[in-house]
């Protein structure tokens, strides 16, 4: 079975500074493709999606020409800093081919997303140059998410982690994501949340919700390479995806592990 990881991340922190990384977290300093490469390698992984770690435009240069040397990744989502008077990052390079999408991170606003400057004129670009629109958003934020899908139809647009990440599963945000998933436009990755720390059985849950709600053809994984590995294994993080997903049909599967990402997130070269 193909797998394409949709969700990984790499950098060089020295090279090119990232606000947010610190020491203490855990993390390397050099999240190399390299590194990433030889994981996919080992795991079967045929290619990956980096998505940008911060926001500056010389990490956004710096991304797009590691990918374009690299054979594992090739393709990369760029962020979004919904600053008033500030161009998005992406600006630079967002027509070159390995640009495939661009991610807004902004759990820190409003749950109904109405103070984030130029979040629909975004993504009424990106949907008219063929690109997704990604959204790092926080439960109470999801319902937002289908609404902004309603208002830009022709967006194709992921939710990062289920919109959940490392948080509990409770019932307030499976009823956010049921309503994200009521828009069709919507789809989702199974990545950054912590399956193998979970347990079997809410990690079964978790996931045969988010089927249920999406299907696999609006469902894809990703490894959250390297936040997922401070604490286990790439490999331990792609088995315990495996051990929790449902009974899938061999179509559901290849949808799953590949055919939505690629479908999302299409070659442009």
């Amino acid at each position: 079975m193909r797998i394409v990881d949709a969700h990984v991340h790499v950098w060089d922190a020295d090279a090119v500074p990232i606000p947010w990384f610190r020491d203490d977290l855990g993390l390397p300093r050099h999240a190399a493709a390299a590194d990433l490469g030889r994981e996919l390698g080992q795991a079967g992984v045929s290619s990956a999606i980096a998505v940008q770690a911060a926001d500056s435009v010389a990490e956004a240069e710096w991304l797009t020409a590691t990918a374009a040397r690299d054979p594992y990744l090739r393709r990369v989502v760029l962020q979004y800093s919904p600053e008033p008077g500030r161009a998005a990052g992406a600006t630079a390079v967002a027509f070159s081919p390995a640009v495939v999408g661009v991610r807004a991170a902004v759990p820190q606003f409003a749950a109904d997303l109405s103070d984030v400057d130029g979040l629909d004129a975004l993504a009424e670009h990106l949907g008219a140059t063929a690109r997704t629109l990604e959204l790092l958003i926080r439960p109470e934020q999801l319902p937002a998410a289908a609404a902004l899908s309603r208002r830009r139809p022709d967006t194709a647009i992921v939710l990062c982690h289920l919109g959940l990440g490392a948080r509990t599963a409770d019932a307030a945000w499976l009823s956010a994501l049921a309503e994200a998933a009521s828009a069709p436009g919507v789809s989702a990755k199974v990545s950054g949340l912590d399956l193998a720390a979970r347990g079997a059985d809410e990690s079964r849950e978790l996931l045969r919700s988010a089927f249920a709600l999406f299907g696999a053809d609006r469902l894809m994984y990703g490894s959250d390479w390297p936040m997922s590995t401070r604490t286990t294994t790439y490999a331990e993080v792609l088995a315990a995806t495996r051990r929790a997903l449902p009974a899938l049909s061999p179509s559901e599967a290849r949808a799953f592990w590949s055919g939505t990402a690629d479908r999302l997130y299409p070659f442009t070269a």
